[in-house]
């Protein structure tokens, strides 16, 4: 199981960005896939959800109207659109997938929002 992410980088305030991790090893479309992320100092936190066929998602009250999670299960890929950046955005974002009993993660990949 592969997951790596991509697509972070930095941007003012009020900016956007669109992170992408892209899966192997895995069949793709049969899970749920999740973005998390995790500022300096703190616990990482789920950000948003997306079940397998792309049908339902979920944010966190912090990120609602601003993030859209979304999939391509032909490219074995999940992104996270983010709008509306502000400073506390700032963090890793991980992709992670749950199979069975394990959870697995991507790298991360870093979004800074500073002017």
């Amino acid at each position: 199981v592969q997951l790596v992410e991509s697509g972070g980088d930095l941007v003012q305030p009020g900016g956007s960005l669109r992170l992408s991790c892209v899966c192997s090893g895995f069949t793709f479309s049969y899970y749920t896939m999740s973005w998390y992320r995790q500022a300096p100092g703190k616990e990482r936190e789920l950000v948003a959800g997306i079940s397998s066929d792309g049908a339902s998602t979920d944010y966190a009250d912090f990120v609602k109207g601003r993030f859209t999670i979304s999939r391509d299960n032909a490219k074995n890929t999940v992104y996270l659109q983010m709008n509306s950046l502000k400073p506390e955005d700032t963090a890793v974002y991980f992709c992670k997938v749950r199979i069975v009993f394990r959870a697995y993660w991507g790298q991360g990949t870093q979004v800074t929002v500073s002017s």
